[in-house]
């Protein structure tokens, strides 16, 4: 949610800044702002919608200076307009703002007592209006902002920039994530090292609490207390071609095509000849008697499948909640309780907030992330990467399917740790599973036939997905994936739950995807897959060729996918939920990589 890139250059800094901020894109945004110091005069500019007019608006009035600020929105407080947008002024100063001032009703109210009245709807203004407020009675421009940091409440990353100030930026980080960049006499702040890596391989990232003063040559962090900190300065190696689309018409269908390559990577970095090695200082699942897995959205569908096999191989019981739900609950933790956090961008504001809760209480926090430098990766006693390299699309796929292998991973190694399987067993999967690349890659192939069901898919204004096992997760991916870039309401139900209600919904204009491959659980999955054809459902049947010869010729449609291990079977029908998903987008026209209404990082609860 919302971006954040500032930049003390040596050049024209407004195309930077645009650019930069089309690098953010990915994070959701609804209106887009630059300011900048010229000649000792602060300006801005700012436009609702893409990018394309923001830099259409600066072609007709041109924004000068090489010091600049820049954001893009995702509104919280009040509704996407000009007006809302950022960077927000008030006198001197202007701020640009990722999270939510929980306080500022507040803050508003005692600056209006003061004769001081706001212009817009926003959180945000307030911090405008604070500072300067602070300013007219005399502190410093760095004073002034740090009072302000001192009175907010909430989560927030902020960037200030100041009239007059040409050599001069301030930022702060609360529970949203803040990255400084080192130039040579240029110095850069962005939301992630994604914004400023055409600028810089040299990343700072700030610690919780910690704000930074920056002139063009130096640097100043203190923490939460006041203290100076010295915060390490690391080299980041982003492959410029991952943001790329590489020739596909979305960033969703390059990450997909993309799952062969690095599920490979993922298992490799695992893998080790036949045994599964984790990171330093690793795990001893036989001290670990119950496990509490937390996430959202995608990520949580992870660890809802994860849980099957941590229970069914390992013998582990499995707790898996939401993490906007989790520590509300206030749910005991027993000793003998590991917890595990699932975060592709390992910034997620809920399940942050979960991992926290669970800091002191459980024996033992490990996430699975795909940013090793994340929040929820320094807070962790273990954090596993799972080297999906970076996702642009909003919708996760090769995330997905990364944080499954991982996941797997460690269910495995647990299962061998505990005694729980034999070695002829563990042979097996092992080798399943370093054949998986190549049978997603044969999976792939199956494209066009998911496209073409999807055109019919596209007309369709509900869809219900159904599975059982470990395919009950899986529909429910698949729904999500659906909903979130189609538009098209679609639910999720584990198939023998169908006749407890959900029945009710179908008829002849209600597709139903039933993701079933030949496994102990095929003939339970085809009885409920009966009764909706009974009652004039249309079936979309995802099965392997021995399901499809004993049950594809009843269905509506048949998808037919290579056969895999039981086990693995999430990760190859999580491309049919991708794949369904994208194609019905794309044939209703909706915007793939940048659905409405959502972000690829929510840093906010």
């Amino acid at each position: 949610m919302c971006g954040i890139v500032g930049v003390l250059g040596t050049h024209e800094v407004s195309p930077i800044l645009v650019e930069s901020l089309k690098r953010l894109e990915y994070r959701g945004y609804d209106s887009a702002g630059i300011a900048t110091v010229n000649n000792g005069k602060l300006e801005r500019r700012r436009a609702v919608g893409k990018l394309v007019n923001l830099s259409d608006l600066l072609v007709h009035e041109p924004l000068l200076g090489k010091s600049g600020i820049g954001h893009t929105r995702w509104a919280t407080h009040g509704a996407p307009s000009t007006t809302n947008a950022h960077p927000h002024r008030a006198g001197k100063v202007a701020v640009v703002h990722n999270g939510i001032v929980e306080n500022y009703k507040e803050l508003r109210a005692d600056l209006a007592a003061h004769g001081i009245e706001a212009q817009t709807e926003t959180d945000t203004e307030t911090v405008a209006l604070l500072t300067q407020r602070h300013i007219d009675q005399g502190m410093s421009p760095v004073d002034a902002a740090m009072a302000t940091i001192d009175q907010l409440e909430g989560a927030f990353a902020l960037a200030f920039l100041f009239d007059g100030e040409e050599d001069l930026m301030v930022a702060a980080r609360k529970g949203s994530p803040l990255a400084i960049g080192h130039g040579d006499g240029e110095m850069y702040v962005g939301s992630d090292a994604i914004a400023l890596a055409p600028m810089t391989d040299q990343i700072t990232y700030l610690e919780e609490g910690d704000r930074v003063v920056l002139t063009r040559t130096s640097i100043e962090i203190r923490d939460e207390n006041g203290e100076l900190a010295n915060r390490e300065k690391r080299v980041i190696r982003l492959d410029q071609a991952q943001i790329d689309k590489a020739g596909h018409k979305h960033f969703m269908a390059k990450e997909i095509a993309e799952q062969p390559t690095v599920l490979s990577d993922a298992i490799g970095a695992y893998l080790k000849g036949d045994a599964i090695t984790l990171p330093d200082p690793g795990i001893d699942f036989t001290k670990i008697d119950r496990l509490t897995m937390v996430a959202c959205g995608t990520a949580y569908y992870a660890c809802f499948t994860a849980k099957y096999w941590f229970e069914q191989l390992a013998g582990i019981p499995v707790e898996t909640d939401v993490a906007s739900e989790f520590r509300y609950r206030e749910p005991p933790i027993t000793p003998g309780t590991a917890a595990l956090f699932v975060s592709q961008s390992g910034e997620t504001a809920d399940t942050l907030a979960a991992l926290r809760y669970c800091a002191g209480k459980a024996d033992k926090i490990f996430s699975v992330v795909n940013v090793p430098e994340s929040s929820i990766a320094r807070e962790s006693d273990l954090a596993l990467p799972i080297h999906a390299g970076t996702e642009i699309g909003v919708a996760s796929t090769k995330a997905f399917t990364c944080q499954l292998t991982v996941l797997l991973m460690l269910a495995l190694k647990a299962a061998q740790d505990r005694g729980r399987m034999s070695a002829a067993k563990s042979d097996e999967i092992l080798g399943a599973l370093r054949a998986l690349p190549g049978v997603v890659n044969a999976a792939l192939d199956r494209n066009s036939t998911m496209e073409e069901v999807s055109q019919e898919l596209a007309e369709a204004r509900d869809i219900l997905f159904l599975g059982r096992g470990l395919m009950y997760p899986l529909a429910l991916e698949g729904a999500l994936k659906l909903k979130e870039i189609s538009y098209i309401h679609a639910e999720a139900y584990a198939s023998g739950e169908l006749k407890h209600g959900p029945i009710a919904l179908v008829d002849q204009h209600v597709p139903i995807v039933v993701m079933a491959p030949k496994d102990a659980l095929f003939e339970k999955t085809i009885s409920n897959m009966q009764e909706v054809m009974a009652r004039g459902g249309r079936i979309c049947l995802v099965t392997d060729a021995a399901g499809a010869e004993i049950a594809g010729a009843e269905a509506w449609k048949t998808i037919v996918l290579p056969e895999v291990h039981d086990v693995l079977a999430p990760l190859l029908y999580a491309l049919p939920a991708q794949l369904l998903a994208y194609h019905t987008a794309v044939a209703k026209g909706t915007d793939v990589d940048q659905p409405r209404n959502l972000a690829k990082s929510v840093t906010v609860e």
